[in-house]
Formats: structure tokens, sequence, C-alpha cells
């Protein structure tokens, strides 16, 4: 039973050290800290930008790397496009009918009962 609250009063005291480090990381409690611990607090905050950054820098390149296989993909596409629209106007005209059909009109001019074609 001792062991317990020895290791439940452990676990509060590490709880508070975590809480005054994050004050002191937001800056909530950069009153109480003295220079040294001020430098200390931003070298960590440098630190942790530069590891934010190094990701960031990591995620995008990832997300760059996609987008220029997925440009490639639609790029191979859209030649394959070109070329089927560029053949599509010759089959179009090849097997359309009524673009070759002839028509023949006449002109009437006069009452519908007395017209008549010459």
């Amino acid at each position: 039973m001792q062991h317990l609250k020895d290791e439940t009063a452990d676990l509060h005291t590490k709880i508070e050290l975590l809480n005054d480090s994050k004050r002191k990381l937001l800056g909530e409690s950069s009153d109480s800290c003295s220079v040294v611990e001020l430098e200390e607090i931003e070298k960590q905050l440098e630190r942790s930008l530069r590891n934010i950054r190094d990701r960031k820098k990591l995620l995008y390149k990832e997300q760059i790397d996609l987008l220029k296989e997925k440009e490639k993909i639609l790029m191979k596409e859209n030649a394959e496009l070109r070329k089927k629209c560029k053949m599509l106007p010759l089959q179009l005209s090849i097997n359309d009918p009524t673009n070759a059909m002839e028509v023949e009109t006449a002109l009437f001019i006069g009452l519908p009962e007395t017209r008549t074609a010459n």
C-alpha cells in the first residue's frame, strides 16, 4: 500500500513539473524565470520549431512527389485524348452518310395551286 502512495506522489510531482514546463513554454509564467531559464526555453522552442519545419518540409516534398506523379499520368492521358481527337473528324466524315448526300431543291413562285416544277 505504501508503494502505491509513493508512486502516486511521484506522478503528482511529475504532473506539476510538466504543467510548470508547459506554462513556461507558453510564456504564461515567464515573470518568475531567470535569464538562464528564459534562454533555455528559447533554445527548446527553436529546436521545436526546427523539428516542426523539417517535418512540414518532408510532408510538402511527399505531396509534391505525388502531384508530379499525377501530373505525368494526366499528361499521358491528355496526349492520348489529343491523338484520339485528331483522328475523330476523319472517322466522322467517312462513316457519316449525311455529309456526302446531295439534295436538289427547287424554287416555286406563285400560289400553291398553280405551282408546277420546270
